[in-house]
């Protein structure tokens, strides 16, 4: 092996486990911040006594989780009960390779910085001038991106449905039950919602599609897919809020009729892994619908400090974080039958037609 595939592959590690901490970073306090608002809403405090107000909170929950007795149902199918926390959290940390967190990037000021460190300093220097003059702030770009989003993230079901069946408990059956009919329920919808962006911007590059939002109409309104796919949009938030089993679509949890849902038998570590695995959910869609809708990185600034690109979209995200917090205080939870209805009688026919106003558009605006 060469060095110049041990530089490539040393980057590519390095990009992954800052990615990695960083994901974990914000589902932490991601939590602290939905206890935090919750509260406030409900008129609570909320956490505040571990750390300056409350900001060590996460890491306490970590430790409570570490030394929290690991108890296992006698009559569940053990190695299936294993497993099906680990399909979760690993399915929704496996999309977070393909988003862009920023554009490209030139390091290579970096490269008179360390030319002084003494031996292996003209090493380095060399280094970053070959590998960091260009550094997208993206782990993998590869044409499908799209495709390897939604076929990862419908696989993450697997992971609950496992749960509730080889917990031997009916209530987490339930939950279970409830948590694939939903998936099938909003999958497709949500697949749907994504075809008007594709037929757009003609690729299935999440890079590219970001790319073409960047510029502005009239030189102030933001080139952005939200404004002509508005109707996309809609239909893909609210199926993004029922695939991560969130408020008002949480009937796979339930916790006021199942216990807990699909994770009543869990504790400790195991039920640790389904909780990050949901929030790395709402992360990853968030960063979809920031990525397909927003304009990614795309914000004021951008063209002269591309850096500024990691900045506009996290705020981007973090909105969209706040919108899921905002709902689980606002709303309530949905029966089942209306639950099903709505996705296969309102979303659906809504997807299909916003696929078809936007095929007629493609079609006049690309005829010769």
């Amino acid at each position: 092996m060469d060095w110049n595939s041990i530089g490539e592959i040393a980057i590519k590690l390095l990009a992954i486990s800052v990615a990695f901490v960083g994901i974990l970073l914000i589902v932490a306090y991601t939590v602290l911040a939905e206890r935090r608002v919750l509260a406030l809403i409900q008129g609570r405090l909320g956490p505040n006594r571990v750390g300056y107000g409350g900001i060590l909170q996460p890491f306490a929950d970590l430790l409570k989780f570490i030394l929290k007795e690991d108890i296992v149902p006698d009559k569940s199918t053990r190695f299936v009960y294993f497993l099906a926390p680990i399909v979760a959290i690993v399915t929704a940390l496996m999309t977070i390779i393909v988003y862009p967190f920023g554009p490209t990037i030139s390091l290579s000021f970096l490269g008179p910085l360390v030319g002084w460190i003494p031996l292996v300093g003209q090493s380095l220097k060399d280094f970053v001038d070959v590998y960091l003059s260009s550094f997208p702030l993206v782990i993998a770009r590869f044409d499908v991106a799209l495709l390897y989003v939604l076929g990862i993230t419908s696989v993450g079901v697997y992971g609950i449905a496992l749960a509730g069946w080889s917990s031997n408990n009916k209530y987490s059956l339930m939950g279970g039950l409830r948590a694939a009919s939903q998936l099938i329920s909003y999958e497709l919808s949500l697949g749907l919602s994504l075809v008007g962006v594709v037929l757009m911007s003609g690729t299935l590059d999440i890079y590219n599609i970001v790319e073409q939002q960047s510029g502005y109409i009239w030189g102030f309104i933001p080139r952005w897919n939200i404004g002509p796919q508005i109707l996309g949009f809609i239909v893909y938030l609210i199926s993004a809020i029922a695939e991560t089993n969130r408020v008002p679509f949480d009937l796979p949890e339930a916790e006021t009729e199942l216990v807990a849902g699909f994770h009543t038998e869990y504790s400790a570590m195991k039920f640790a892994l389904f909780f990050m695995a949901e929030y790395v959910n709402m992360l990853t869609v968030s960063m979809l619908a920031t990525t397909l809708f927003l304009g990614g990185w795309n914000g004021p600034g951008v063209a002269a400090f591309p850096i500024l690109g990691v900045f506009w979209f996290l705020l981007k995200v973090t909105f969209f974080l706040f919108l899921y917090i905002w709902l689980r205080g606002t709303l309530p939870r949905f029966r089942f039958d209306q639950l099903m209805n709505f996705g296969w009688k309102f979303l659906l026919p809504l997807a299909i037609l916003n696929i078809i106003i936007t095929a007629t558009w493609a079609y006049f605006a690309y005829a010769p």
